[in-house]
């Protein structure tokens, strides 16, 4: 049987995760705002919104069945489910926010 989450664990992840979204809603608006000529994003960031969701997926499963069939228990699990999603949101939303608006 798996030990509890600690509430610092499920705080963590929760943060983590919030985060996460919030940088992938943020990195939606401004390839959005791209889209329509209104934010510097470069010419490959279309066929690059495809090609990266398929490594971090990829990733990310890897990560996960490591954890699982290492024994970890399920919080730590999450964690690495989570980390690589969490690092193409990171590097994305700095990337982009670079950029600004205007013209490419």
């Amino acid at each position: 049987m798996y030990p509890m989450m600690t509430p610092a664990q499920l705080i963590g992840l929760s943060l983590k995760t919030g985060t996460m979204l919030a940088e992938a809603q943020m990195v939606i608006g401004m390839r959005m705002l791209g889209l329509m000529g209104l934010w510097r994003v470069a010419p490959s960031e279309n066929a690059r919104m495809s090609s990266e969701k398929l490594a971090a997926l990829s990733q990310s499963a890897i990560a996960t069945s490591q954890a699982v069939l290492t024994g970890k228990p399920p919080a730590l699990i999450a964690e690495a489910a989570l980390k690589p999603i969490r690092r193409r949101t990171r590097s994305n939303v700095k990337r982009l926010a670079c950029r600004g608006p205007g013209q490419p």
